[in-house]
């Protein structure tokens, strides 16, 4: 049994939850990870690669590890990604996986979606491998962008804000902005499907806190993650990730505590032990938790990540914006460990940049993720900000003459404050561009409704639609909403279409591979 720490014991909170997390851990009451696991399970029959089955990110993380097993190692890497091909990384997920495996590509920590989880598992599989792909050390010759990556963005450019509105009502817990950015002429060219890529600064407030708690000055110069001397505030700025430092950041934090309980709970907290304290802990965080751990400035900075650029779907299309880019942007803000936290990329466009002010960023392509052909019906389900990419589908829908139906799916917490493009929805509903609209209000009754309960509602009719040729897309949340309504889906083609279980999974897997169900999810 792990000791609890007293009462009295000189800790604050925050070291107090390390402290507790760390002695579980030592004592057995928390079980470290086991790079293995994964392996011990008996993996499913080979499949097609095109397939992917193993690189599903509606699958927990271990689920997909277990999945590619079997496989060799590149396949295995790019199972631990965590959004197919979202392009964050500055690559297509195989040719990331292709390019860590072969050694050319050091930095592990590119997987914006997988986060450290991510990072951690390909670690784990190249030690697993003997792999000398494996990186000792952080590297540097990376530039926020990632210009230079095989499968990336082009050269970011930039755009200006006109302006975000709030689509959200007063009431409302949500705050879901309706971003619209505007460049010079032909400079915005893109498809409907696509994503843009944004490059943001962090926060001016965070940045500033964990300058002063390391005690230097503003304009210290340091080498920045693309390699450049640039002064501190700009490096913490521009150039680093500080909402989740990286673990050679804490190995480096350990390195140089002077405290050997903070130094050995740091160290923990950078080999992946389960339950040391928040996985949520930004740089600010660490420093005010481990305040005996005061490295040199440029050898923390050197140790952090790159900061990433964030993706957003685009809510429109250029055949009715012509030289604008809409967006539908939730504004991440909270307050948690007695301080108020914010998204990078989120509150960068909502709150820290002014109408007609630049803001720098490329169009990601998505070719797996187009309307369908003019003839052919479509079923969008797309809740939340889920709904951006369906908005640019009908658009261009409309500016077309597209002549298949089109059904929406969308859903939210409050009709009254959430139904984010009410008006718009409602006269595409009332003029036909929507044969169907159906909605799930969460919060509205006491049960609460998803909108994979409309479509159980109305799977027959769904299943009709799919007999009729209809493409299937879906976007928004990968682990929450993807994996229910995949399930749905599954059941309303063994219910409607008189399927047993593997019969419905295998006919998803046919709709995919006909580029007639398509995800964006996230």
């Amino acid at each position: 049994m792990a000791p609890v720490l007293p009462e009295n014991a000189p800790f604050s909170p925050l070291q107090r939850a390390w402290l507790d997390g760390y002695l579980a851990a030592l004592f057995g009451t928390i079980p470290t990870p086991s790079p293995t696991a994964a392996e011990a399970q008996q993996p499913p029959a080979p499949a097609a690669i095109e397939d992917f089955p193993w690189h599903d990110p509606a699958l927990p993380l271990e689920e997909r590890l277990a999945l590619a097993a079997a496989r060799p190692i590149e396949h295995r890497l790019m199972a631990a990604m965590g959004q197919l091909d979202c392009g964050q990384c500055g690559y297509l997920c195989q040719s990331y996986a292709d390019a860590i495996a072969s050694g050319d590509e050091k930095q592990l920590t590119r997987c914006v979606p997988g986060g450290k989880a991510t990072s951690r598992a390909l670690k784990e599989l190249l030690a697993e491998a003997g792999n000398p792909a494996l990186p000792s050390a952080p590297a540097t010759e990376i530039s926020t962008g990632n210009a230079s990556a095989p499968d990336g963005p082009g050269e970011p450019f930039p755009a200006r804000l006109i302006g975000a509105a709030r689509l959200n009502r007063d009431g409302s817990d949500k705050d879901t902005r309706h971003v619209v950015l505007a460049g010079e002429s032909g400079a915005l060219s893109y498809d409907v499907g696509d994503s843009l890529g944004v490059v943001a600064r962090n926060c001016p407030a965070l940045v500033a806190a964990i300058i002063e708690r390391l005690g230097a000055k503003p304009d210290t110069p340091v080498s920045s993650p693309d390699g450049i001397e640039r002064p501190l505030t700009e490096a913490l700025s521009r150039f680093c990730e500080i909402r989740r430092p990286s673990d050679q950041a804490i190995e480096v934090l350990s390195s140089r505590a002077h405290d050997l309980d903070e130094s050995r709970i740091l160290q923990a907290m950078a080999e992946g032990y389960p339950g040391i304290g928040p996985d949520d802990a930004d740089l600010l965080d660490l420093l005010e938790g481990f305040p005996s751990a005061r490295p040199p400035v440029s050898e923390l900075v050197s140790a952090l990540d790159p900061l990433q650029p964030r993706l957003y779907s685009i809510a429109s299309s250029p055949k009715v914006a012509r030289d604008e880019i809409h967006l539908t942007v939730a504004a991440v803000r909270y307050e948690k460990r007695g301080r108020r936290r914010t998204g990078v990329a989120s509150t960068f466009l909502c709150d820290r940049t002014a109408p007609g002010e630049p803001v720098s960023v490329f169009i990601r392509p998505a070719e797996n993720f187009r309307p369908a052909p003019p003839d052919r019906p479509m079923i969008m389900i797309g809740p939340g900000t889920g709904i951006a990419p369906f908005r640019a589908f009908l658009q261009e829908r409309r500016a077309v003459g597209a002549t298949g139906r089109n059904w929406l799916f969308f859903g939210n917490p409050r009709r009254a404050t959430d139904f984010l493009f009410e008006d718009e929805l409602a006269a595409w509903h009332r003029d036909g561009l929507l044969a169907r609209l159906d909605t799930a209000f969460s919060r509205d009754q006491d049960h609460k409704i998803y909108v994979q309960h409309r479509m159980l509602e109305h799977a027959a009719e769904l299943w009709a639609w799919l007999e009729d040729g209809a493409h299937l897309y879906v976007c928004g949340d990968a682990l929450r909403m993807g994996r229910d309504v995949e399930r749905g889906l599954a059941y309303i083609l063994g219910k409607a279409g008189r399927m047993d279980a593997a019969a419905a999974k295998a006919c998803l897997a046919r709709l995919a591979a006909e580029g007639r169900y398509q995800k964006d999810v996230y």
